[in-house]
This record gives C-alpha cells, structure tokens and sequence, in this order.
C-alpha cells in the first residue's frame, strides 16, 4: 500500500503535466493577440445583444405617454396575447419590445390618442433553458439576450468535479422537429471552434466522466488521503 500511495502522486502529476502544456489553439478567423486585448468598438458592443422576443407567461409594462388609462403591467397569456382598452387582444408572442410598441402606437393613432408615444418593456422574463448534468448548480436559466453555451454553464455555476466537458450535449426543437448536437467544451476553451448560441427552451447536458469519479471512489475506499494529492497538484 506504502508503494502504491507512493505511485498515485506521481502518476497524477504526470498526467497534470500534460495537461498545463495545452496552449490557445485557434481557427480561422480568430486573431490571436499578444499582449492586452484592445478595447471594443461601440458597434462590437452592440453586436453582442440580441432583442428579447417576448413569450408567453412574460410580464410586459405598456406606458401611454399622458394617458395613465393604457399605462400598465400586463402578463401575457398563453396563447402569447394580451388585452389593452380600447385596442382589444394583442399578440406579443415572438414580437420584441419595439415592435410591440409600434403596433401598440398603429392602434391607438388618430381613433383614440393624436400623436402616441408608447414604450413597452419585459418586466419578467419566463424564457428558460435547462442546464443539468456535471454542473455546480443545475436548474432552469432565463435567456434575455445573447445567450452561449459556454456562459450558460457559467450560469450553472460551472462544470462539476466529475465533468466531462468533451461530451457536452444540447438538444433544441426545430420546426416540431428533435435535434441534439455534441460540443467539445474544452476545444471552444481553446478557441479551436466558436462558442454556439443557445436558445429559450434548448436542455444542456453536461455528461460524467465515470472513470474520474471511479478513481476517486477507489483513493475513497483504499484509505489513501486525497487532500495531499490535491495539494500536489495544485503546486
């Protein structure tokens, strides 16, 4: 026992090794810079958004400049509509804010109000993706915005101890139609491939790495300390 707790140390240091000589790789279109990044543009800000399409169950605030009867906060059915006075239904579904409000100003112009100036902003988001599996924190997730799978993992907390992020699973409905795709997390670390988007009602799966959680059931269960081979490691 003496020689295998002798052993474990530096077979694990060994493989740490390896590991820390794994550098930023790259792809095509991606310039690596050395030194400081430099800072964004303005437009490279924007770029990075996206508008929210407003769902069903959102909570949406409607302000009728001068015209306190029509300023309030609706929550939207679940059919993706709601009611104002003297407009009737509305369908909000799949709609962002601005265009909501245009059609909210289309309505009220010249029959009810001269010159509407309407805004229309999400209160409450009920947009939500799913993150489980070898994550810190699993669970539902609002998606407002630009959303990647990188930060939705980010999100969970992070990967798990026993995660394996080169089989990171996402499953998404297209036109009533089951898709799932594979991502190699480590590889988009590494900038060998772009960080894909996600999106409202997409699950993320992050899978176990059945050998690392084995190997530490074995150190477990042989008596040998774990906290002084992770202080190695760390070192």
């Amino acid at each position: 026992m003496r020689v295998l707790a002798l052993m474990l140390p530096l077979a694990l240091l060994g493989g740490l090794s390896g590991c820390s000589t794994d550098k930023l790789v790259g792809r095509p279109g991606l310039q690596l810079v050395s030194g400081n990044l430099p800072p964004p543009a303005r437009e490279d800000l924007l770029l990075q958004q996206r508008s929210y399409l407003i769902g069903p169950l959102d909570k949406v605030s409607v302000d009728v400049y001068g015209v306190p009867e029509l300023t309030r906060t609706i929550q939207v059915d679940a059919d993706g509509s709601f009611a104002l006075p003297l407009i009737g239904k509305i369908q909000a579904n799949g709609r962002s804010s601005s265009e909501l409000a245009q059609i909210v100003t289309t309505a009220l112009r010249g029959r009810y109000v001269r010159d509407p100036q309407v805004t229309v902003s999400v209160d409450t988001v009920s947009q939500q993706i799913t993150v489980d599996g070898e994550v810190e924190k699993p669970g539902l997730y609002p998606v407002n915005g630009r959303l990647t799978l990188m930060r939705a993992i980010a999100q969970a907390q992070g990967a798990g101890e026993f995660a394996d992020l080169s089989y990171v699973t996402v499953f998404r409905q297209v036109n009533n139609q089951q898709m799932a795709a594979l991502y190699d997390v480590r590889a988009i670390r590494q900038g060998m491939y772009p960080d894909p988007e996600v999106y409202a009602n997409d699950f993320v799966l992050v899978s176990e790495d059945r050998g690392a959680r084995t190997f530490r059931a074995f150190l477990q269960s042989s008596g040998i300390l774990i906290a002084p081979l992770i202080a190695l490691i760390q070192r």
